[in-house]
C-alpha cells in the first residue's frame, strides 16, 4: 500500500510531461543543462518531500525498532509483491520521462530512470527495516527491480514499450456483515481506501501489443493482449484467522477460501491511437498512468472454475 501512495503521488506530474502540447513540454534535441538540474532538484524534493509525508503519515503510528529483515513472500498471495513490480515500473517511467524532456538521450535515460525508480521504491524497505511492524523485505526488492528494469529494458532496446505493465481496482461490497467489518478495518470504508488498499479488489496485468512484434502485419496496432493476476478471500496477510493488534482481537474467517485468479482479456494500447498522424494528448496523459482499459475479460482461479465477464475492470 505504501508503494501505491508513493507511486499516485508522482501521477499528475507525469500527465503533464506527457502531454507534450506546448514548447515548454517539447523534448530537446541536446541536453538543456537548465532543465537536467531542474530535473534532478525535482526528483530530490519528490523523493525526499514523499517520504518525509509517508514517515509522519504511516510509520508514526508504528513502533520503531533496530534495522532488521523480514521474509513476507508468502503474504497477501503475492498480490503485494506484484504490486511493487508496477510501483517500480511506473517509477522507472515518470524519471525516464523526466530525463528525456530535460534532453538526455534515450537510451540513457532509459538506464537513469531504471535507477531512479529502484532506488524510490527501496527507500521504503529501508524505512520498512527500521519498523517493528514491518522489516526489510528482499522479495519486496526484486520485485522492485523487475518492475524497473521492465520498462527500462524496453525503452532500452526498442525504444517503446511492447510489454506494458498495468493496474486495474475495483470497489465491491462484501456478501456479509463480518466480512464487510473485516474488509473495512482492514481496507478502509471509502472507495478511494478500497481502490488502493484493498488487495481482493486489485488486479496486475501484463499488456502485450503483438503487432509490434510483427513487421508486417494487419493486426490492429492499438490492439493489446493482456494476462492479469490477483486474488480473492484474504482477510489477512497469511490467512483468515489470526489476531489483529490494532483492534486486540482475534479473528476467524477461515470458512472463506483464499483463491488465485489468473484472467485474459484484450486491451487497448492508447498511445497508438493517432488522430491525423498524432496521438492526442489527453490519451497520452492517460496511457502515462498504466490503467487497465475495462474489457471483456476470461477469468480461470484456483478453484478449477472458468468465468467469463462482459467488462471487467
Amino acid at each position: 500500500m505504501r508503494r501505491v501512495i508513493c507511486s499516485l503521488f508522482l501521477c499528475l506530474s507525469g500527465m503533464v510531461l506527457q502531454a507534450h502540447s506546448t514548447n515548454l513540454f517539447k523534448v530537446p534535441d541536446t541536453l538543456n543543462k537548465e532543465r537536467f538540474a531542474l530535473v534532478c532538484g525535482t526528483q530530490a524534493a519528490i523523493w525526499g518531500g514523499s517520504m518525509v509525508a509517508l514517515n509522519k503519515a504511516w510509520y508514526a503510528n508504528y513502533p520503531r525498532s533496530k534495522f532488521h529483515f523480514y521474509n513476507d513472500s508468502k503474504e497477501w498471495l503475492q498480490v503485494d509483491k506484484i504490486g511493487h513490480g508496477w510501483s517500480a515500473y511506473w517509477g522507472a517511467q515518470f524519471s525516464t520521462a523526466l530525463f528525456r524532456w530535460s534532453g538526455v538521450k534515450k537510451k540513457n535515460a532509459a538506464l537513469y530512470g531504471a535507477g531512479m525508480g529502484i532506488a524510490y521504491v527501496t527507500v521504503i524497505e529501508i524505512l520498512d527495516g527500521f519498523s517493528a511492524e514491518w522489516g526489510f523485505s528482499v522479495g519486496d526488492i526484486a520485485a522492485n527491480t523487475g518492475g524497473a528494469l521492465l520498462f527500462s529494458v524496453q525503452e532500452y532496446a526498442w525504444g517503446e514499450q511492447r510489454i506494458q505493465y498495468k493496474f486495474s481496482s475495483q470497489f465491491k461490497k462484501y456478501p456479509d456483515a463480518e466480512l464487510q467489518q473485516r474488509a473495512d478495518h482492514l481496507y478502509g470504508s471509502s472507495i478511494p481506501e478500497r481502490i488502493l488498499k484493498d488487495y481482493n479488489h486489485q488486479t496486475y496485468w501484463l499488456s502485450v501489443n503483438p503487432s509490434s512484434f510483427m513487421k508486417h502485419t494487419k493486426f490492429p496496432k492499438w490492439l493489446n493482449i493482456a494476462v492479469g493476476y490477483g486474488a480473492d478471500g484474504m482477510y489477512g496477510g497469511y490467512s483468515n484467522v489470526g489476531f489483529d493488534k490494532m483492534s486486540n482481537q482475534f479473528f476467524n474467517l477461515n470458512r472463506e477460501a483464499r483463491i488465485r485468479q489468473c484472467y485474459l482479456s484484450p486491451d487497448i494500447d492508447l498511445s497508438r491511437i493517432t488522430i491525423k498522424g498524432k496521438t492526442p494528448a489527453v490519451l497520452k496523459a492517460l496511457h502515462f498512468l498504466k490503467l487497465k482499459i475495462p474489457m471483456p475479460t476470461l477469468e480461470l482461479n484456483s478453484k478449477g472454475q472458468l468465468k467469463g465477464h462482459l467488462i471487467y475492470f
